[in-house]
């Protein structure tokens, strides 16, 4: 159609409205494809026909029973028309809804002998994706690719029966599927029967049904996202694939002719028609009547569902267009839409009438889609956030790997929380859906709210940077992050993040660093290396792409074992702890600190550790994704440094200055780190250390040795000689990429730095060097005790997702650049 066919459309659609749907006075409906709407008519003409007509239950031979009986087959029947689906090649069984559809296919795939394969599209709706539960083998395809991939490939010959579900239409973004798997899938794969969720897609879209070779062996709907009214779902089928049924056991209501119960055990099951076998119990007869009255007001007033899918098309290109072109006042794009590559807002083939977003702030960062459902309730705006019942596209969309989403669930995230933002990744997403009723006045009405709510014209005003004297450009950072260490089980060896990645920093200091320790079976204290040196041989690593926590053995400990590797999953998923009937007690101590761990109840694990290390203990965490009870983790308030009123602004921040709040350090909750949340320790102090050292003929120190989180180092481009050993004593904040630390004081170090990091052997270096010159009013020290500053704006990427990374550049403050109101006063080179 040309636009002014669509807008003379969509002005015949506002009369209608006007007249039809008088619940929508005040309001903006944009949730189309939760249900749709019923009309005025529809609801007149089928109170009409209740008080007008006596309906009896079918079961019955009474007047009142046949007409029942005879108004439903009639319904049926046009029901199979209005998809251009012959009866004498469909049936059509009536069913709550279209997950009950789902349910009763499931039903007859469980019932095969050697059970049954089942595949479903990443797309799925969640009610497909519970089938795999009741599966001998299952399969999620994670792309059009991939399931094209299988289809091509000749079947397996197994014998084993399959199903293969997809939805026509993704209930989450609108994209539309191939329509034609279930051809391809019928030449190929002899023993697979296909699924075809189409309740988003009837919605507003014609199916047609007309070829029965090429159709879907079973297709599953919901009347009321059509129709609105009434609540009811049909499951169609293809005669030809009725005998998957055969073999299904039970019976109920009007599906059997006889049944026997007292002496023998014995029924007949009804056989003219697969409705008759499926159908149990008494049918829904009011909502079939209803069912009628809708499918004839409904062509009256929009003619057919190709008219409806014609109109929804354009308005979804229309929101698809408003919504892409919002920009905040510095070209900052507003909307992330999910839009899949291949499909095409206008083009009805591939996309329907759907559009699923989230929103962006001036500084790129994520707006919490709990407060755009809040401000559209207000403006009287109905739509859906959330998960959207679509995790496969959900988790596709947003990048969400499935130990994350596991690891999100332990956090406390649910589908319409307002915990929807987790380490700078939405868990949801915003979606608009039209309906036949919808119109132009919608789309506008909704862009306009996002625009005057959402979109920031200009920047907050924030405090000029002050610039330094020196008229030259400055030069290179004269420091720079040499390496960045976590340590996900205490007192075990160190895990170093790969250069070029980006590692998250948490509120307890950098991601996965000590949430782990072994805990005594029978004291209950966590394990350390000053009483097991050979805990440096246990090598843990963080595996991000599978969600997982490695553990290997090296060197004398793998000798002591015939497991040489486990692994734990990252997510804290509740059923991999033990609980009070397992251990008598989850508590460990900690550096004399009670904590509460979750101890792990798989007897492998405890067994690994207790072989490798010949004490009898187990794996335990001490997780940062809990409730935020205070009672769960331990802090070290006395660590703060300085401690003075007042913002501190640090010029060359995101935006030009940004004001990071004092204190923030104070009672910063780690986890089972000694002291403080991240260690730091600098490559020049350490090259001092080994020099002296190496003077009197002892072994150089590795880095390793002192357990740091971060080491700072001379940038290789700088001129050698530059070198600044214990500079970092008069530190007070770093300025690591575009982060930004506070140095909380000095690291009391012990005789455990004697223990090579390589070989668990205790050496009497670099204790006995550091004593003779590291020695302050009694104690030994080295290294700095470090902790992250939120930046004042924690809506920005850098404040939703604070990370480090090998090379960042490092820059010093020292206490001399930052006055008594914690405002910095000079730039350092």
């Amino acid at each position: 159609m040309e636009e002014a066919t669509y807008i003379s459309y969509d002005n015949a659609i506002e009369e209608l409205r006007a007249r039809e749907y008088p619940m929508l006075q005040g309001t903006t409906y944009l949730d189309h494809a939760g249900t749709t709407l019923y009309s005025k008519s529809l609801i007149e003409r089928f109170s009409a026909d209740m008080i007008s007509n006596l309906y009896g239950n079918p079961h019955s031979a009474s007047n009142a029973s046949q007409l029942t009986t005879r108004r439903i087959e009639d319904i049926r029947l046009r029901l199979l028309k209005l998809f251009n689906a012959d009866p004498q090649e469909f049936d059509l069984v009536f069913v709550a809804n279209a997950t009950a559809g789902i349910k009763l296919v499931m039903d007859a795939f469980r019932e095969q002998e050697q059970g049954f394969w089942y595949g479903y599209h990443r797309d799925a709706h969640t009610s497909l994706i519970g089938v795999r539960e009741a599966a001998a083998e299952h399969q999620c395809f994670a792309s059009d690719a991939e399931a094209n991939e299988w289809i091509e490939c000749q079947d397996d010959g197994s014998g084993r029966a399959g199903l293969f579900a997809y939805p026509a239409q993704s209930n989450m973004n609108g994209r539309r599927l191939p329509s034609d798997w279930s051809r391809r899938i019928r030449t190929n794969k002899q023993a697979v029967y296909t699924l075809l969720d189409a309740a988003a897609l009837v919605s507003t879209s014609p199916l047609d049904l007309g070829d029965a070779e090429n159709a879907p062996d079973f297709t599953v709907l919901s009347l009321y996202k059509m129709f609105g009214f009434p609540d009811l779902g049909a499951l169609i089928v293809r005669q030809a694939s009725a005998s998957v049924f055969d073999r299904r056991r039970y019976f109920g209501g009007g599906t059997v002719e006889m049944v026997v119960c007292l002496k023998e055990q014995w029924h007949a099951k009804k056989a003219d028609s697969l409705h008759e076998r499926l159908e149990d119990g008494t049918l829904p007869i009011h909502s079939i009547m209803a069912l009628d009255s809708a499918m004839a007001v409904h062509q009256e007033l929009y003619t057919s569902l190709d008219q409806i899918s014609k109109h929804t098309t354009f308005l979804a290109r229309m929101l698809y267009e408003g919504l892409s072109a919002l920009r905040h006042g510095n070209d900052e794009r507003l909307c992330q839409i999910y839009k899949d590559p291949a499909s095409t807002y206008g083009d009805a083939v591939t996309q329907g009438p759907i559009v699923a977003f989230n929103l962006r702030n001036q500084y790129g960062g994520w707006v919490s889609n709990a407060e755009v459902e809040k401000l559209a309730a207000i403006k009287d705006f109905q739509l859906r956030t959330g998960g959207l019942c679509n995790p496969g596209g959900v988790a596709s969309s947003l990048g969400l790997a499935p130990w994350e989403m596991r690891e999100n669930f332990s956090a406390g995230q649910r589908c319409g929380n307002d915990n929807d933002v987790i380490r700078a990744k939405p868990t949801g997403m915003v979606r608009v859906s039209f309906g036949a009723m919808s119109t132009l006045k919608d789309v506008n009405s909704f862009v306009a709210f996002v625009r005057e709510f959402f979109v920031q014209e200009s920047l907050p005003i924030v405090t000029a940077p002050i610039t330094s004297s020196v008229d030259e450009p400055p030069l290179q950072s004269r420091l720079h992050v040499e390496s960045v260490s976590v340590y996900p089980i205490k007192s075990c060896a160190g895990f170093s993040v790969p250069r070029g990645h980006a590692w998250e920093i948490r509120r307890e200091g950098l991601a996965w660093d000590r949430e782990w320790c072994l805990v005594h079976q029978g004291t209950g204290a966590a394990l350390s290396q000053k009483r097991y040196p050979k805990m440096t041989l246990i090598r843990p690593s963080i595996d991000l792409g599978k969600g997982l926590l490695r553990i290997n053995l090296v060197g004398a400990l793998r000798e002591m074992t015939s497991t040489h590797e486990i692994t734990v999953p990252l997510s804290a998923d509740p059923r991999l702890y033990a609980d009070e009937a397992v251990y008598k007690s989850a508590n460990a101590r900690v550096c004399g600190d009670s904590i509460s761990a979750k101890t792990y109840r798989s007897s492998e694990i405890s067994l690994f550790f207790t072989q490798a290390l010949g004490v009898a203990c187990h794996l335990a965490r001490f997780s940062a994704v809990g409730d935020g009870n205070s009672s769960t983790r331990h802090s070290k308030a006395h660590l703060q440094k300085y401690q003075r009123a007042g913002a501190m602004q640090i010029p060359g921040a995101f935006p030009d200055a940004v004001s990071i709040r004092p204190g923030a350090c104070v009672s910063k909750p780690i986890l089972l780190s000694n002291e403080s949340p991240i260690l730091t320790i600098s490559r020049s102090s350490l090259n001092r250390l080994n020099e002296l050292i190496k003077a009197e003929g002892g072994k150089a120190a590795q880095a390793e040795v002192f357990r740091a989180n971060i080491v700072v180092a001379e940038n290789p481009a700088y001129p050698p000689g530059l070198e600044d050993p214990y500079a970092e004593d008069d530190w007070r904040y770093l300025q690591i990429g575009q982060q930004y630390f506070e140095m909380l004081g000095a690291c009391r170090r012990c005789q455990m730095v004697c223990i090579d990091q390589q070989t668990a052997e205790k050496n009497q270096e670099p204790f006995v060097t550091l004593s003779k010159t590291r020695r302050f009013d009694g104690r030994v020290f080295f290294g700095e005790h470090t902790c992250h500053m939120p930046l004042g704006e924690v809506s920005s990427p850098l404040g939703q997702n604070p990370t480090i990374t090998v090379g960042d550049a490092v820059r010093p403050f020292r206490d001399d650049e930052v006055d008594q109101n914690g405002h910095l006063h000079a730039l350092v080179g």
